[in-house]
């Protein structure tokens, strides 16, 4: 599944699931590198 995360204020990223932590954070895959941050709501339609 693929997730977005932001990373500071107004870095964001976009890749795939990797692990969720108790804090809220998630971890993204994005070729050979992952990323922790927070994980963008989903936007009602």
């Amino acid at each position: 599944m693929i997730r977005t995360i932001t990373i500071g204020s107004c870095v964001s990223i976009q890749g795939m699931f990797v692990r969720a932590f108790t804090d809220g954070t998630i971890l993204v895959r994005v070729g050979q590198k992952v990323f922790r941050g927070i994980p963008v709501n989903k936007k009602a339609a």
